[in-house]
């Protein structure tokens, strides 16, 4: 039988556009069809949304992407200030980047694994698979028991996801784990908020788990998916203007379009986002959110259409090149620094 090493021998590699010309090709996808103009005109637009010194920027992460070699991107995103808020799921924040925050890796299954999976034998050894990479089982379960530990050692009382998070970029800095290349440290050291909306619906949720049953009827740590939303509207009230970047759809996609309306419900006029890209590869026809389009969310009263693309592309593929042609175009190296993190701790009024 294979032994664990066997497998997890080549580790993910996370991309870095900063040493990777691309504009001059983004720019020439202008001139061509399908989803190369497409994209290039998603390019455009969030060149727009970091040229608008007015706009808040909103980036949104679904599926499983920091595994699949996106974290220095995202996370370079944030260093750069082209980013004020990000809304993503706990796997991409957690038992991703998170966990290798703490050291640990992502592996390549080799060619013949794809072609031949063995899913019954990963099992065995504790190596969990994501398509096309592979995970320590034993080394996740320790990330597990970190964000228990976390929450043994917080005021037991309702949290915010983004107050969570930040809670953990604390802890990599307490520990000397000062990652420069986690997203989660990174935004904690910017004071950018992050935002996950279903934090349960990840491994981590096993350590909240733990946490919450040693400590039966007694004060816990909970997380309150109403003061997320509730502070992420905030933030809209705050910033007025805002775009979206949203790679996959799913709960990331809606909680941060749903604020615009939220806002009208608590008695303020906030504008619609007025920039918007979207890259998916679901289907329209469903009905469901990651396949929505942006004019269906104009209907709601969430997107405005002036400035919006939907982009039909595996993101792995897509964003790079989006990014990289903002980063070479310069625009976000004059965006203002907003450290929403510190306008939430003045409890800004959200009532009439």
């Amino acid at each position: 039988m294979a032994q664990k090493s066997d497998y997890l021998r080549i580790p993910v590699e996370h991309i870095d556009i900063s040493r990777i010309p691309v504009a001059k090709l983004v720019e020439a996808m202008a001139h061509m069809a399908y989803s190369a103009r497409d994209l290039a005109r998603a390019a455009e637009i969030f060149d727009r949304m970091l040229a608008d010194r007015q706009c808040g920027v909103i980036l949104c992460i679904a599926g499983s992407l920091v595994s699949a070699g996106l974290k220095k991107l995202f996370t370079d995103m944030i260093r750069w200030n082209m980013v004020d808020i990000v809304v993503a799921t706990g796997a991409n924040l957690v038992d991703q980047d998170f966990f290798e925050a703490l050291g640990f890796r992502h592996y390549q299954a080799d060619p013949w694994l794809k072609t031949g999976i063995k899913d019954d034998e990963l099992r065995e050894l504790h190596i969990d698979r994501i398509y096309d990479t592979l995970i320590d089982e034993d080394e996740l379960r320790i990330c597990d028991d970190t964000v228990r530990q976390i929450a043994d050692q917080l005021e037991p009382r309702p949290y915010s996801s983004r107050e969570f998070l930040i809670a953990l970029g604390a802890y990599l800095e307490s520990r000397g784990l000062t990652a420069e290349d986690s997203l989660v440290f990174q935004a904690y050291r910017q004071g950018v908020p992050v935002f996950c909306p279903a934090f349960s619906d990840c491994s981590a949720g096993f350590g909240l788990v733990a946490h919450q049953a040693a400590r039966g009827d007694g004060p816990k740590v909970t997380i309150d998916s109403a003061k997320d939303f509730l502070e992420l509207t905030q933030l809209k009230i705050h910033l007025g203007e805002t775009g979206l970047v949203m790679l996959g759809g799913g709960v990331p996609k809606n909680f941060a379009q749903d604020i615009v309306v939220a806002a009208d419900v608590l008695g303020h006029q906030v504008p619609m986002h007025k920039y918007a890209v979207q890259i998916t590869v679901a289907d329209v026809r469903d009905g469901g959110l990651s396949g929505s389009t942006l004019h269906e969310a104009s209907s709601w009263g969430k997107v405005d259409t002036g400035f919006e693309q939907m982009v039909f592309a595996e993101a792995t593929l897509a964003f790079p090149l989006l990014v990289g042609y903002a980063y070479e175009r310069g625009i976000w190296r004059d965006r203002p620094v907003r450290r929403l993190n510190d306008v939430l701790a003045e409890r800004v009024p959200v009532g009439e």
